[in-house]
C-alpha cells in the first residue's frame, strides 16, 4: 500500500475512534463510527484476493446494519426525551436497540458469526487492528451508558459469548480463527462485569489488548497462520517459541501470568454482588479456552523432535521484520500479576 494512502487511512481510523470516545452528542458518535468503518475496509483489503474482498464485504454489511440500529435507537430516544445527549438514554426500547447495535459492532453472541470469518480472510496486521483497536469505540459507548443499559440482555449475551468463544475454538487449526474466538470470549468477560463495575471492564480491555498485540506481533514475526506452521517454529526460533507458549497461557488466564488478573478480579466482583452461579459458570467455561490454548502450546513447544527430521526443517532466513514494541509488550502481558493489589484499589 502507498505510504501516503496508508497514513491517511490510519489517521482516519484513529480520528473516527477519537470522535466516538470524546463526543457527548449522538450524531457525532454515529459520524465517528462511520468514519472508522469506511477507513478500516481498505485496511482489510490490503492483499487483493477473493477471501479479503469477501471478509471486507461481511464486515461492511454487519457494521452498516449495526450503525443503522444505532441511529434508530438514537432517533427513538430523541422523540422520547427531546435531546441528543449520550448520558440520557431513559427509553427502554432505545436502550435495548442500542445494546444490540453495540454488541453487533463488538461481535458478541449471537452476532459473533462475522468475527472468525472476517479475521480469517484478512492479513495478520489487519487482524491485529480488527481485534484490538476496533473494540475501543463500542466499549467506550457501553461504558458511558452503563447505568441505563439493558442489563439482562447484556448479561445473557455475555454468557453465551463466553460459551461460544470456548466451544468455537476447540476444533480450529487456523490461528486467526482461534484468536477471533478468543476475542469473542474476552468480550463476554468484559461486558459481564460492565453492569457491576465499569472500571474493571477498562482494566480487562487494557490487558486483553496488550496480550492480543503481543500474540499477533509474534505471529507476524514468525509468519505463522496455522497450527502446523506454528509447530515448525521450534527449529527456527526457539526463544520465540517459548514466548508464544507463555503468551498463550496468559491469554488462557493461567496463574501466575498477567491474564489471570482480570478473570480473578471479575469473579471476585461478581461474587461480591451475589452472582455465585454466574461466576462459577464463567470460570468453568474459561477452561474451554484454556484447553485450545494448551493444545497450541503442546503443538508449538512440547513436540520438539529429538533428532533431525527433514519434514520439520525450515530455511533459516534472516528476519527483516522490526517489532520495537515487542519486548515491553511481552513483559507486560506475562509478568504484571504483582500489580494486582494496586489495580484492585483503583477499581
Amino acid at each position: 500500500m502507498n505510504p501516503i494512502i496508508f497514513s491517511v487511512i490510519m489517521s482516519t481510523i484513529i480520528l473516527g475512534t477519537t470522535i466516538v470516545m470524546t463526543s457527548s452528542h449522538w450524531l457525532m458518535v454515529w459520524i465517528g463510527f462511520e468514519m472508522n468503518m469506511l477507513a478500516v475496509i481498505p485496511m482489510l483489503m490490503k492483499t487483493h484476493h477473493p477471501r479479503s474482498t469477501e471478509a471486507a464485504t461481511k464486515y461492511f454489511l454487519t457494521q452498516a446494519t449495526a450503525s443503522m440500529l444505532l441511529m434508530l435507537a438514537v432517533i427513538i430516544n430523541l422523540l422520547y426525551s427531546g435531546q441528543w445527549t449520550i448520558m440520557n438514554m431513559m427509553n427502554p426500547t432505545a436502550s435495548t436497540i442500542l445494546t444490540l447495535a453495540l454488541t453487533m459492532k463488538l461481535g458478541l453472541s449471537p452476532f459473533h458469526f462475522w468475527v472468525p470469518e472476517v479475521t480469517q480472510g484478512i492479513p495478520l496486521s489487519s487482524g491485529l487492528i480488527l481485534l484490538t483497536w476496533q473494540k475501543l469505540a463500542p466499549l467506550s459507548i457501553l461504558y458511558m451508558i452503563s447505568p441505563n443499559i439493558n442489563s439482562d440482555l447484556l448479561l445473557f449475551m455475555s454468557i453465551t459469548s463466553i460459551l461460544i468463544g470456548g466451544w468455537g475454538g476447540l476444533n480450529q487449526t487456523q490461528l486467526r480463527k482461534i484468536m477471533a474466538y478468543s476475542s469473542i470470549a474476552h468480550m463476554g468477560w468484559m461486558t459481564a462485569v460492565l453492569i457491576y463495575n465499569p472500571t474493571m471492564t477498562l482494566l480487562n480491555l487494557t490487558i486483553y489488548i496488550m496480550m492480543t498485540l503481543t500474540m499477533f506481533m509474534l505471529l507476524i514475526t514468525t509468519t505463522t497462520t496455522t497450527t502446523l506452521s506454528l509447530a515448525h517454529t521450534w527449529n527456527k526460533t526457539p526463544l520465540t517459541t517459548i514466548i508464544i507458549l507463555t503468551t498463550l497461557l496468559s491469554l488462557g488466564g493461567l496463574p501466575p501470568l498477567t491474564g489471570f488478573m482480570p478473570k480473578w478480579m471479575i469473579i471476585q466482583e461478581l461474587t461480591k454482588n451475589n452472582n455465585i452461579i454466574l461466576s462459577t459458570f464463567m470460570a468453568v467455561t474459561a477452561l474451554l479456552n484454556l484447553y485450545f490454548y494448551m493444545r497450541l502450546t503442546y503443538s508449538t513447544s512440547l513436540t520438539m523432535f529429538p533428532t533431525t527430521n527433514n519434514t520439520k526443517i525450515k530455511w533459516h532466513f534472516h528476519n527483516t521484520k522490526q517489532m520495537m514494541f515487542l519486548p515491553p509488550l511481552i513483559i507486560m502481558s506475562t509478568m504484571t500479576l504483582p500489580l494486582a493489589p494496586l489495580l484492585t484499589i483503583l477499581c
